[in-house]
């Protein structure tokens, strides 16, 4: 059966089957619905306490207290929902994205479609590394496919057309070898999969390095707090002579004070969006994990072909004997070029997946047109595939004559060469032809052509193509453009203190010519995967500090460079497209597959996919990752710095015996600001003016570091002392407690809004960021409502306003604003300091 003479299912056809049929898709995991979401909300800690703060308020007998923090447990629902689902929105985008797409026929045409779109007798084409998106039959081709995650078996399964059980193909199998039809006979939970109730998560669910560091810092901060509270109340009890209900709501404003609820939301949240921004810059996020990692990277490694270069292979040169042919000339191919590119194409499968292989049949179809050179009829025998051993492959064709057979070989020119059993002096002068093509950034195969004579009707094929007879007919030189964008963003990355390592297939100088175009190095030094495979990893390691370029890689050794780099201290990312790339992927810190010519266990691998094959996109996901961190990191230093004084006043008064400042109704709506703050503002900042002028981070970093969470504390305890000293003074001077309190709750809510101008790179600036305007408007808008609405005033125990507390209010606020630019300002100037030392 010819492929381009079927044609498919029509589209009146498929939406029928769709009403039909349903989706395409296994039992997976499904959006969080609303019921799950409360009861999440439910069990959180800070839900807890405030329900228990609201029944003593209540026991109390202060009401408007009590509906107070009732009502805000409905606001932090609110605010959690809106979070979840801003989350779950990004999540459910990048799930869209990260869909397993699938080349069908319809129409007559081939187009490629989301998994989740095939039906019941769509024609798909299968090529190696797709993951079959439904169980169908084979109707042409020859395939071997990986069924172990059905069987358990690793040895793939060969499928053909001539029996009923052996061109049965199964969903979320893989396709490892050859090209095929197949029509669709049952999709989505009826297939084989389904049924033994298989789920594929399109989006790895696994916790980060930081969300786990973050979830033991909040449960020790947790416990810290339980005991805190414990202690306040009976400080409170026995020592201050309070009423137990007092002393307990004492201890949940301690407890509440002291809680970081705020970090797992950070993380999240920020984690979350920053995969949906990077989506936006046609990097997809299949692992949320590689986010937290793409700032530290150090070495980026990458395949040269349709990464550095456009993937646009054309044909530009050819040689035989002492002739050369350019297609740049565009002058009619003379006959002495015809049989290197017959027996090009009869060597290449007639729908090729390579970009190379795409070229040779377009040149010949172009070329050779209405010749006897195209033999598009002819189907192989037998073929013996590229091989470590051996970098050529052998098509064997039966010939006019009985038992004779034609052979048709192209591969590495030394690799062909030497299967011709060439003299020293044609090997030397095929070398020498190679060296100049590839000087000129020529990637170059050679072909030859034999015959073999064996059994007529089922012969017994040799084990190597080593056992045949060659004729070399000479060269073919194809041309792969640098992308346009490539030079510039390998210069980022030097700048960036991120090394590129270019790997490829191709000749030495190829690489080497290809390097200097992009701006990679002038004189790159390459490293060849023949001398890598002499080395021990301590050589290699040795080889590899000095190295730019790994040219006549095979794809297995891609493993073994990534777990040599990660030894030697380096975070790695890694590119890749193919099937044998999968294992280099899965081991390198960020797996970065081909979204556009990847196969599908390359995406599957991977922890990125790159939507255009672009190398400036994972430069700029590089960038994307430092601002993520960068904001993760002062956002867990604004939370530090924000609770401090939040602790200090609501412990050292119990301590001191002098009246409670902060009680829960107090910390809660200091909460309406600090939760946004962290999750909004600091999420939308934009990245410093030195992010892609700076080393990578460590690997080892954290915003958990003792430097900036120190540097976080040193911030709050500054603010504590100041308006602990003005809470001193001016009780000193015979202020009621009315007065103090709105004296220092009109001083902390301001300064909440300084603390987060402080921890960002721009910190009195709103340039760039379009929540801090929104921002101050909150904090004015709520202190304006504590001092002039009186059910509010009354319920936070505020005196009528007059002007000594607000003029108190504004030195203490003026006092803190100078001590947070001086404490920045030294904080800058170290940095500078040790700059040059780290």
């Amino acid at each position: 059966m010819n492929k381009t003479t079927i044609n498919g299912l029509t589209s009146q056809q498929v939406k029928e089957k769709l009403i039909e049929h349903g989706l395409n898709v296994l039992p997976g995991s499904e959006p969080k619905s609303l019921i799950t979401l409360i009861t999440k909300v439910l069990r959180e800690p800070m839900f807890l306490m405030l329900l228990v703060a609201g029944f003593i308020y209540l026991a109390l007998g202060d009401r408007a207290e009590a509906l107070f923090l009732l009502i805000f447990v409905f606001v932090v629902i609110g605010i959690t929902l809106a979070q979840e689902h801003k989350t779950q929105r990004a999540l459910e985008s990048l799930r869209n994205l990260s869909a397993p797409r699938t080349l069908v026929i319809r129409d007559n045409q081939e187009i490629r479609i989301a998994s989740s779109q095939i039906v019941p007798g769509d024609l798909i084409v299968l090529h190696e590394g797709d993951r079959i998106a439904a169980d169908a039959r084979l109707v042409q081709g020859q395939l071997s496919v990986d069924e172990s995650l059905l069987t358990g078996e690793s040895v793939s399964v060969n499928k053909t057309t001539n029996m009923e059980g052996e061109s049965s193909l199964f969903a979320s199998t893989v396709v490892t070898k050859g090209v095929g039809l197949a029509i669709v006979q049952i999709t989505g939970a009826a297939t084989a999969v389904g049924h033994i109730g298989e789920a594929l998560s399109l989006t790895d669910g696994t916790s980060s390095g930081l969300q786990r560091s973050s979830r033991s810092l909040v449960r020790t901060l947790s416990i810290l707090s339980f005991a805190l509270a414990i202690l306040l109340v009976f400080v409170n009890w026995g020592w201050n002579n309070h009423s137990v209900l007092e002393s307990i709501l004492s201890g949940i404003a301690l407890s509440m004070a002291v809680l970081p609820e705020e970090i797992p939301v950070i993380l999240t949240v920020f984690l979350a969006l920053g995969a949906w921004r990077i989506s936006k810059i046609n990097v997809l996020t299949r692992n949320i994990t590689a986010v937290e990692a793409l700032g530290a990277i150090t070495v980026l490694a990458v395949d040269k072909t349709g990464t550095l270069t456009q993937n646009c292979m054309q044909i530009a040169e050819l040689s035989v004997n002492n002739f050369s042919y350019s297609a740049s000339d565009e002058r009619e191919l003379e006959e002495k070029f015809h049989t290197l590119i017959e027996f090009a194409m009869l060597a290449t499968p007639i729908d090729p997946f390579d970009p190379m292989e795409k070229a040779i049949q377009k040149f010949g179809h172009s070329h050779l047109s209405g010749t006897e050179h195209i033999h598009d009829d002819r189907i192989p025998e037998f073929q013996y595939e590229l091989s470590p051993d051996i970098l050529a492959m052998t098509h064997v064709f039966s010939d006019t004559k009985p038992s004779v057979y034609l052979l048709a070989t192209k591969g590495a020119p030394e690799a062909v060469a030497d299967l011709c059993h060439l003299s020293t002096k044609e090997l030397q002068k095929i070398e020498a032809q190679v060296e100049e093509m590839a000087k000129r950034g020529l990637r170059v195969l050679g072909v030859a052509k034999g015959s073999w004579e064996g059994a007529q009707n089922t012969p017994v094929w040799p084990k190597s193509q080593h056992d045949f007879d060659f004729t070399f007919l000479g060269l073919v030189g194809f041309i792969d453009p640098p992308r346009l964008d490539v030079s510039a963003a390998i210069a980022q990355c030097h700048n960036a203190g991120i090394r590129v390592l270019m790997i490829t297939g191709d000749h030495c100088e190829t690489a080497r010519s290809i390097a200097k175009k992009v701006g990679l190095s002038e004189h790159a030094q390459v490293l060849m995967g023949d001398e890598i495979a002499t080395l021990n990893d301590s050589e290699l390691l040795t080889h590899l500090k000095k190295t730019d370029v790994c040219a006549r890689m095979k794809p297995e050794q891609k493993l073994r460079l990534v777990r040599v780099l990660q030894e030697g201290g380096n975070v790695v990312a890694m590119t890749g497209d193919g099937v044998n790339d999968a294992p280099a992927l899965k081991a390198a810190d960020v797996g970065i597959a081909m979204g556009e010519r990847g196969t599908d266990v390359a995406r599957e691998s991977a922890a990125l996919v790159l939507l255009d094959d672009s190398f400036a996109s994972i430069v700029s996901a590089i960038e994307q990752g430092r601002r993520i961190y960068d904001n993760i990191t002062k956002a867990t230093r604004f939370v530090f710095a924000v609770h401090v004084p939040i602790i200090v006043l609501t412990l050292v008064p119990a301590l001191m015996q002098w009246p409670d400042i902060l009680q829960p109704v107090h910390i809660v709506l200091l909460q309406l600001l600090i939760d946004p703050a962290c999750a909004i503002v600091f999420e939308a900042e934009t990245g410093a003016s030195n992010l892609m002028n700076r080393p990578p981070r460590t690997i080892l970093s954290s915003p958990f570091s003792f430097k900036n969470i120190g540097y976080a504390v040193i911030q709050g305890a500054g603010i504590a002392f100041i308006l602990l000293s003005g809470y001193a003074l001016l009780r000193h001077s015979g202020w009621s407690e009315a007065n103090l309190r709105i004296s220092l709750f009109s001083t902390l809510i301001p300064t909440l809004f300084l603390l987060v101008l402080t921890n960002r790179d721009a910190p009195f600036v709103s340039k760039g960021n379009p929540w801090i305007l929104t921002m101050f408007t909150a904090v004015s808008l709520i202190l304006a409502a504590v001092l002039f609405v009186p059910f509010l005033r009354d319920m936070l125990k505020f005196s009528p306003l007059t002007p000594p507390p607000i003029l108190a209010a504004f030195a203490l606020l003026a006092i803190s604003a100078l001590w947070l630019k001086i404490l920045q300002s030294i904080y800058i100037l170290i940095e500078k300091r040790w700059k040059p030392a780290s």
